[in-house]
């Protein structure tokens, strides 16, 4: 991904927590599964050239997709991390059918990198 000497940060919170950040945000007064703040955009972008930005990720939420979905908590949270990191590289797939295709194939292509389970889907 041309992001060898970079870093991003990765937290896990309840569903409360998440609800909160997910209101101040982006207006939805819900939780959700994952959330990403890139730091590589916007006016204060050059500050911190190799800080990707944040990974936030609902541990709740996790749980009951993962059961609902019939995998392993581990996997649900590599699937929700991949598309965090993603988002932090400017991947969108809420812009359109192209880019959410684009995204989705680049996240399978990096689940199969780090996922034994070859029949785990995307997001």
């Amino acid at each position: 991904m041309g992001c060898n000497a970079h870093e991003i940060s990765i937290v896990i919170l309840d569903d409360e927590r998440i609800e909160q950040l997910n209101k101040t945000h982006r207006g939805i007064c819900k939780p959700t599964n994952v959330l990403a703040f890139p730091m590589q955009e916007g006016e204060f972008s050059d500050i911190t050239p190799g800080l990707l930005g944040d990974v936030v990720i609902s541990l709740e939420t996790a749980e009951k997709e993962a059961k609902s979905a019939d995998i392993s908590l581990e996997e649900r949270i590599s699937q929700l991390l991949i598309h965090g990191i993603l988002h932090l590289l400017g991947f969108d797939h809420e812009t359109g059918e192209t880019d959410a295709d684009t995204m989705e194939k680049k996240s399978l292509e990096l689940l199969r990198l780090v996922e034994k389970n070859t029949g785990l889907t995307a997001f």
